[in-house]
């Protein structure tokens, strides 16, 4: 996974560097080239380019976008689709307590190889992890519905957990599907040739250099911009972990209540035995 900072960096440098070119080239150029006409000349055929690549920026940032969105929908309905599945575990049945388990620990190690603390370290197919989901299946599978209705919990039980294995294999496989190389390589020449011609007819005073340097850093933060959204787990713009945390905390919280329960109904059985034996 590249690193759409250092990307930006560089281009921001290289943006830099052909604006100073054109700069300096005009001190070098005879004064025939650069009457009226060339200049006119050189304003039409950097509108060209100009335009050619406003509209691919442009359509690179909104496909990059399409791509964010799409990503942070699998988080959100991988998520949905763990909560919906404990919550027919527990219309199942205390047989499905185990199966219960599993999942809240395949929500646990999910969420954190999704969203690790240091992004560097994200792991969309972590196979300790997909063991947990297959060890889910097997429990189910091992389930020996009594009754029909027992029966349709666990139909809609197993396929939840088809849905939850497709989700992953789906977020795994587009690790690396990103804008090729050679097409932001031929953006960024045709973003140093403009600012190159920019710099060439530009007044040497510091006002130029400031826009030309503002404008440098726009741009560069542009192509970094759509370079990082296209990733959705990026360093800088990532997709909102808070789906996955909250369906871990509410598992949580239903593994607490069930712990609580089989403790108390522990505790009650004591007791009778105990007044039992006083009798």
């Amino acid at each position: 996974m590249r690193n759409p900072l250092i990307i930006g960096l560089i281009v921001y440098a290289l943006l830099l560097a052909g604006a100073f070119a054109g700069w300096k080239m005009r001190n070098r150029l005879p004064a025939h080239h650069l009457t009226d006409e060339t200049k006119g000349l050189v304003n039409m055929s950097t509108a060209v380019v100009a335009t050619v690549s406003a509209l691919v920026l442009g359509l690179l940032i909104s496909n990059a976008n399409t791509t964010f969105t799409r990503l942070g929908g699998e988080v959100t309905g991988l998520s949905a689709q763990i909560l919906r599945l404990d919550q027919i575990l527990r219309r199942y049945g205390s047989a499905a307590d185990q199966a219960r388990g599993t999942l809240r620990q395949y929500a646990e190690q999910k969420t954190v190889d999704l969203f690790p603390e240091d992004a560097t370290n994200i792991d969309l197919a972590d196979s300790t992890t997909y063991e947990l989901l297959q060890r889910l299946e097997d429990t189910l599978l091992a389930l020996k519905p009594q009754t029909p209705r027992d029966q349709w919990w666990l139909g809609q039980a197993m396929t939840l957990a088809a849905k939850i294995g497709d989700t992953r294999w789906l977020l795994a496989q587009q690790v690396g599907q990103e804008t090729p190389k050679a097409f932001v390589a031929l953006l960024v020449f045709w973003l140093v040739f403009l600012f190159a011609s920019f710099g060439l007819f530009a007044p040497h005073n510091l006002t130029s250099a400031v826009v030309l340097t503002l404008c440098a850093l726009a741009v560069a933060g542009a192509v970094g911009g759509f370079l990082e959204l296209e990733q959705g787990f990026g360093r800088l713009i990532r997709i909102s972990p808070e789906p996955m945390r909250q369906a871990v905390r509410v598992l949580q919280v239903e593994q607490q209540k069930r712990t609580s329960s089989v403790s108390e109904s522990r505790a009650a059985d004591d007791s009778r035995f105990e007044h039992g034996r006083a009798f």
